[in-house]
């Protein structure tokens, strides 16, 4: 199963209207799920009041969120 389909527990705050992990420690677990499905390494970010996943895939900088419990990559 894909991890975009698992559902993501973690506290979570809103900001510039993006929802964020609230703490760095759940944003690095789930960085390490992502890498392993993206097959690339995954950092964090703090953003303002939150923490975004970041990586690249396919050549091009990504950063992901959450919307809906499931991670979802910012535009």
């Amino acid at each position: 199963m894909s991890i975009f389909a698992m559902p993501v527990f973690d506290a979570t705050v809103i900001y510039e209207g993006k929802e964020l992990f609230k703490g760095r420690g759940a944003a690095s677990v789930w960085a390490e799920k992502l890498a392993r499905e993206i097959e690339s390494p995954v950092t964090v970010e703090k953003i303002g009041t939150g923490w975004a996943l970041c990586g690249r895939v396919d050549d091009v900088d990504c950063q992901w969120g959450i919307h809906g419990q499931r991670l979802k990559r910012l535009d």
